[in-house]
This record gives C-alpha cells, structure tokens and sequence, in this order.
C-alpha cells in the first residue's frame, strides 16, 4: 500500500521543511510514503526548502488558490499510484505524527473519507478566536443539514482518502475546498468519517491566506457551497426557493382574499394582489425548473460515473515517475 501525503503551500518556509520531515516514513500496512508540496505562487523559498527536506514540489506558476492546489495534489498523487492520500497544510498546526491515526479507518475499510475534528472532543479544542470559532461552529451546523449527517468541523485541511474516494472527487472551487468536498462525496455515498486530533489553534508564523478574514472566508465559501448544493441537490435547491414563492404568494393572496370577502373590494390592497400574483407565477416556474435541473442532476451522476471509470482506468496502480 502506498501514502502520498499532499501539502498545498504559499509562503510557508518557516514551516514546511520541518513539516515535511516530520512525516512518518515507516506506517504499519503502508510499504511506502511519498511527499508532494504544491507550491502555490510563493514567493519565498518554500519550494527550495521542500525539496531540500525530500519532498516531491509541483509548482503553480502563480498563485491559483487552496482550492486549486488541492487538486493539482489529488491529480499527481493518483498519478503516483497513491493507495491512500494525505492532505495536511504546511504552517505546522497539524502534527504529522498523527497521519497514523486518521488513516486508520480508511486502511480498515471503514470510511473511504476521514478528517481531523479539532472540536470531537472537549480536551482537544484549540485556542482560536471567538469569532473563528463560531464560525466553524455554524459552517459545521449547515454542511451537516446538507448532507444529512453531524459533523463536529468541516473547515479543517487534515484528511485522508482512499485511492477510490480520490477519483471521485470533482471540485470547482478554487478558494478552498473543504465544505464542498463534503457535499460533493456525500451525494455520491462515501462514508465520511471524523477523528478527534489535537491541533493548534493558532499559526506560530505568518497568517492564513483562507481564513485571515472571516467575513471574507464566510462569503467565499458560502459562494462553494450554494454552487455545490445547485449542482449536486438541484431539485431541493430550486424546489425550496419555489415553494417559499408559492407559499408567500398564497399568504398574501389569500389575505387579500378574506379581506375583500368582509369588505366586498380590494382595495387599498390591489398592489399586495398583483404582488402575490408576481410570487405564484414565480414559484410556479421554479417548480418547473427544479424539475428540469433535477434531470440534468441525473445526467451529472452519470457523467460523474463515466468521468470516475475513465479515471480509474488512466491512473497507475503504482508508478516511480512524478
């Protein structure tokens, strides 16, 4: 079995060369670890330091974003033969030491999806501010309600995926990566795990180029996910905002409506009629939309199975070459 562990990086020569190296080389059931450093656009000596510590640097030639460096990860570890794939950021909050740990449930066969929750257990929660903390909170609160099922974090860069689950990942985003990726394996039923690890709550150097303004990473997010939620639940997604239409426009008809049967007219509230005309002619035709869009939903799932199959067949089981 062979781990690539990926490590998306800008700007982290403080820390990757210490990250890199503390990557256990020898992991029971895994004969072989590799390194891959994505080399987002730095402008300081990251990837020089990378390389020096042993591992593999794949470089952007401009910054693309986490987003984009996370799949630039997933295509070249496939590419390596990868059985198993470890993605882990290059500042130093997370402990290499622990890749044994979170892989464990994928190599057992019981999730092809694990990550690190950094609040699963009460012990284990970093210090971070309030404000990132009830961030996370609610993010985790929303992707959960998506996909049907709780998750403790969904914003943490510690996971691991199995050889399988990597080839089903189809991610547009390119300002991050992590919400969607829920949303995007749990329509096409991997099991998703958590494992509670300690991580540090706050960079020893620099800022984070994804969280250092939580309004900012709220809405750039937000954007990933209304997206992955059209292109991935569509018939709840138009359906819902056409049956708010609908029943907006029945309240105020219907208000309407008992108004001119106890006065025998309309009136001041011929405008509040039109208004709810506007709203079920509206819901009306996102009803019809979401009909639509949830054919071509259909037509996605099967595109994502023939993308997956051809994928399957194109990368090697193992390779030595990058």
């Amino acid at each position: 079995m062979k781990l690539v562990v990926i490590i998306p990086a800008l700007d982290e020569e403080a820390t990757v060369a210490t990250v890199v190296r503390g990557i256990p080389r020898e992991i029971e059931g895994v004969d072989r670890v590799e390194v891959v450093v994505v080399d987002d656009g730095s402008s300081d000596r990251t990837a020089e330091l990378a390389r020096g510590a042993g591992a593999t640097v794949v470089s952007h030639g401009e910054n693309q974003g986490v987003g984009a460096a996370f799949a630039t990860g997933i295509r070249v570890a496939l590419d390596r033969g990868a059985d198993l794939v470890v993605n882990m950021d290059g500042d130093g909050q997370f402990d290499p030491a622990d890749i044994p740990t979170l892989i464990r449930p994928v190599q057992a066969g019981d999730a092809g999806f694990v990550t690190c929750t950094r609040f699963g257990r009460r012990e284990f929660i970093p210090s971070m501010p309030w404000v990132k903390r009830a961030g996370n909170w609610g993010m985790a609160r929303l992707i959960s309600a998506i996909v049907g099922k709780h998750f403790t974090d969904v914003s943490c860069g510690f996971r691991c995926y199995s050889r399988d689950t990597a080839l089903r990942l189809n991610l547009f985003g390119r300002f991050t990566y992590t919400q969607e990726s829920f949303i995007s394996l749990a329509a096409q039923n991997v099991v998703l795990r958590e494992v509670p690890l300690r991580v540090r709550g706050v960079r020893e150097h620099g800022k984070s180029r994804v969280a250092n303004s939580v309004v900012r990473y709220g809405v750039r997010s937000s954007a990933i996910i209304l997206r992955a939620l059209r292109d991935h639940r569509p018939l709840a997604f138009f359906g819902s905002i056409g049956a708010g239409s609908l029943g907006l426009g029945v309240l105020l008809g219907g208000f309407v409506i008992l108004h001119w049967l106890r006065t025998g007219g309309t009136s001041p509230y011929r405008s509040v009629l039109l208004g709810s005309t506007a709203l079920l002619i509206v819901g009306i035709v996102l009803g019809v939309l979401a009909l639509l869009a949830d054919m071509l939903g259909r037509m996605r799932r099967t595109n994502e199975a023939l993308l997956y199959e051809t994928k399957r067949r194109r990368v090697p089981m193992e390779t030595d070459d990058p």
